[in-house]
């Protein structure tokens, strides 16, 4: 076997294939598995699961563990023993609650990766068979069509009309041809026209490849690390990291601030300095980082129970903030059950010899499978055609700039010709026709009966039909065709389609306005057709947009025009990329829905791409989510998941922010006003540590129903008022504590500590449950998971001074009945509070 650094682009293809081990036949199975064993899965970088090893040291690279550890160092060199191991026991339980919770997440993302396996055509035991991509093997002979991805680097040894994208390599947005032969060793990739390359993908044509290197041998492999390094952050993701920084500048301030102040009452270096590090983890949301990931992998496997498939985590976060959904009508908004409704001449009647061109058309292509085509099959089985008398010679694939498909026969009646069969769009079929049949015979094709057949061609598209033109011609045998002799054709007739919108269409547009989604169908098809289906599902048509407008449109005008409109017709795939960006140019969070190849760029260019199973590869793997079904219905039920999904990850971040936010500037107030420090550095990291435990179940939530009519956007500056607000709040009720404490029951150290650790605790707990929905507490229901959580750490909160050693560990004293009562009181007055305030927060919004 060659080495696979050799310039294998430079061989000839048959010493290659020797040299592989390999020929016209392919591999036996027994060799494939063999070399897979030897060269590891067909995957240039790591996917699917985290290693467990990964997950675990990601916990303890934490900057707040790194913290807590310092602070346990420090307390083991001082020989405080109990402090220590205190500190340690947290994050001991800290880093395995967060590898648990995150390794998790990891694998049921992971298991729904595997859902959407690619699969690929291969030559094993002489014979074509379908297997997974990832286990293609050097030596394979893969065969491609339109829209597949290239499984590995290879040559080509038989190619029709290949064309293949490579900017994901090269950088070239335009489709490259590749044919069989060799290069020279020195030639730079792009300009390898022989070569195909893991991660590139077939434009149009077909081709037969031999595979040469595969997974992290591949040219993709070599770069795998810096394209993922290169991944864009997601909204959410720049949220997180922005509001982080937000909290670092509070923390510095407040951690400098205390130092100060201690050192100018001359408190202890040691105990100042452990009280600034609790002082500065207790104000961040540690658990931030796995619960993030239990959420959304919550929401990921609920999703995948609706047949919505999230192929990239951080998508589902994007996915409830969008306020525009772009959809090609196909299946999603029609029933995707095309049928052929008729087959007819040029005067519009009905014509077994055109079904049968179409049929020999149909039959015999071997590119892009499509629904047209299944439909003209079946119609010619049903009618008894059978291919007996021709025998295919040539193809000439389709491609979206041509928009037709040519087959060549030759008919076993008369060997001294070739027929050439050519169906497609209805204009580009026109375009190279001369002469139109009528009856027996074949006329010229003048100006009247072009438009004559426009005419029909648009009446019928307005009655709803889906309208393909085919054209014949008979001549001269030759080796082979080109593009060139799709000329000097016969316009034989129409065929005419149907595919009804489903009776939910209309019902789910609405359902989607309501939850603040406009949909626009963004389609190649004619203007007629898609006006009558648009039409009939309640979308506005009198703004619609051919393609031939969008070309003649700036950037700038197309803002405007993209925003009003509802329908865009007649687009090529560049065109429905430029609408997106378009749209996402006006402030929309954009949707993209889309199946085929000319669908890849917007789907890449859509803040949520979207697809389905049945999809082309490409299209599949551009999406960041993958419906099993194509029914906007379904979409409509992820959306409001990943709605939920957001809402719910941010209700920690604001509520544990806003608590810990009080919290600190309490202490911060308080430890230069007491003679004692408000709280020891070991009881902040326990009620912070006790804080987040039902924080974890908040994924289980209950939302309430009108956080699911808007879209959720990420806004740091409304987190940062609501943890000002509510943490400020929190800080009015804290200094009247300690005013009550030292002014009424003149409490001593280890009283007030133990005091203002219940009440601080408790009041994070029960301004969990009032700030977890913006109504009244009393009128929405959490979790059943969360509130029993929270009500037992409540419960372990009161019960802590009279635990007996572990209360003396943290030096914690039983606490008068006064007090308790005053505690109820105090914790009583927090809630309802609370609640006033956030009555007007909301309103005021």
């Amino acid at each position: 076997m060659p080495d696979a650094q050799a310039a294998w682009w430079s061989r000839d293809a048959a010493g290659l294939s020797r040299g592989l081990g390999s020929g016209p036949g392919g591999l036996s199975s027994d060799e494939a598995a063999a070399r897979l064993r030897q060269f590891g899965g067909n995957v240039a970088a790591d996917q699917g699961g985290v290693p467990a090893a990964r997950v675990l040291l990601r916990q303890v690279q934490s900057p707040l563990v790194l913290i807590l550890v310092f602070g346990a160092l420090v307390s083991l060199v001082v020989r405080e023993w109990i402090d220590a191991s205190i500190v340690l026991a947290i994050v001991l339980v800290s880093v395995v609650l967060g590898f648990l919770q995150e390794y998790r997440a990891s694998a049921a993302v992971a298991e729904l990766r595997q859902r959407l396996a690619l699969l690929v055509r291969v030559v094993r035991d002489g014979s074509a068979v379908t297997v997974p991509a990832t286990t293609v093997v050097p030596g394979d002979v893969v065969e491609l069509a339109a829209g597949n991805l290239i499984p590995g680097d290879g040559v080509v040894l038989a190619a029709r009309d290949f064309l293949v994208i490579e900017s994901s390599l090269t950088g070239e947005s335009f489709p490259v041809e590749k044919q069989p032969g060799a290069v020279p060793a020195a030639t730079p990739l792009a300009g390898r026209g022989n070569a195909v390359h893991l991660g590139t993908s077939v434009r149009s044509g077909t081709a037969t490849v031999l595979i040469v290197n595969t997974g992290r041998n591949t040219v993709l492999g070599a770069i795998a690390g810096r394209l993922a390094a290169s991944e864009p952050e997601s909204e959410f993701a720049r949220g997180v990291r922005q509001f982080g920084y937000l909290l670092v500048r509070v923390m510095l301030v407040m951690v400098v601030f205390v130092l100060v102040v201690n050192q100018l009452l001359d408190r202890p270096a040691l105990e100042s300095l452990l009280f600034a590090m609790a002082l500065a983890v207790g104000m961040s949301p540690e658990l931030l980082p796995a619960i993030v990931s239990v959420t959304l992998s919550r929401g990921a496997r609920e999703m995948a129970k609706r047949g919505v498939i999230v192929a990239r985590l951080e998508a589902l976060e994007n996915l409830g903030s969008i306020d525009v959904l772009c959809t090609d009508k196909t299946g999603t908004l029609t029933l995707g059950v095309v049928g052929l409704n008729g087959a007819v001449d040029p005067e519009g009647n009905d014509a077994p010899s055109v079904l049968e061109l179409a049929w020999l058309n149909a039959s015999l292509e071997t590119g892009i499978e499509n629904p047209l085509d299944a439909a003209i099959v079946e119609a010619g089985t049903r009618a008894g055609l059978a291919p007996g008398g021709h025998a295919k010679v040539d193809e000439i694939p389709y491609d979206f700039m041509r928009k037709r498909l040519t087959i060549v026969v030759a008919p076993a009646t008369e060997p001294a010709s070739h027929l050439i069969v050519t169906k497609g769009a209805f204009d580009d079929v026109l375009a190279i026709c001369r002469m139109v049949s009528r009856g027996d015979l074949e006329v010229p094709l003048d100006a009247a009966t072009r438009e004559r057949l426009g005419a029909f061609y648009r009446q019928k598209g307005a009655e709803g039909f889906r309208v393909l033109a085919v054209a014949s011609r008979r001549v001269t045998p030759q080796a082979r065709y080109a593009r060139e002799d799709e000329a000097e054709m016969t316009f034989r007739g129409f065929l005419l389609f149907q595919d009804p919108p489903k009776e939910t269409s209309a019902r789910t547009i609405g359902d989607l306005a309501a939850l603040g989604i406009r949909v626009k169908v963004v389609t190649g098809d004619n203007r007629f057709v898609a006006a009558h289906l648009a039409g009939s599902i309640g979308l506005d048509t009198r703004t619609m947009i051919t393609g031939a407008e969008i070309a003649s449109l700036r950037d700038e005008a197309l803002w405007q025009k993209a925003e009003q409109a509802d329908l865009f017709v007649e687009v090529d795939p560049q065109q429905k990329e430029r609408i997106v960006r378009a749209l996402q140019s006006r402030g929309h969070a954009v949707g993209y829905l889309g199946d085929g190849i000319n669908d890849a760029p917007a789907l890449r260019a859509a803040d949520v791409g979207i697809s389905v199973d049945g999809a082309v590869d490409v299209a599949r793997e551009s999406a960041d989510v993958v419906l099993l079904e194509p029914d906007l219905d379904v979409l409509r039920q992820g959306i409001e998941d990943g709605r939920r999904t957001f809402a719910n990850t941010l209700k920690y971040i604001s509520i544990t922010t806003s608590a810990n936010f009080g919290n600190m500037v309490s202490m911060a107030i308080a430890t230069p006003l007491l003679p004692f420090l408000p709280l020891a550095a070991k009881q902040i990291l326990l009620n912070n540590f006790l804080s987040d435990i039902p924080s974890v179940f908040i994924s289980t939530d209950n939302v309430d129903p009108e956080s699911l009519k808007r879209a959720q956007r990420w806004r740091v500056a409304e987190v940062q008022r609501f943890m000002i607000v509510f943490g400020l709040l929190s800080t009015v009720f804290d200094l009247a504590t300690f005013a009550l404490l030292l002014q009424v029951f003149g409490a001593d150290q280890a009283v007030f500590q133990t005091t203002w650790f219940v009440v601080s605790l408790l009041t994070e707990l029960a301004v969990l449950l009032v700030l977890r929905s913006r109504g009244p507490a009393v009128r929405s229901r959490p979790s059943a998971v969360l509130l029993w959580s929270t009500v037992a750490v409540a419960g372990l909160a009161v019960a802590f001074p009279w635990l007996g050693p572990v209360a003396a560990a943290f030096s914690f004293v039983p606490l008068p009945l006064s007090i308790g009562a005053a505690v109820i009181g105090i914790v009583a007055a927090y809630v309802l509070s609370t609640e006033l305030v956030k009555a007007w927060f909301f309103r005021s919004r």
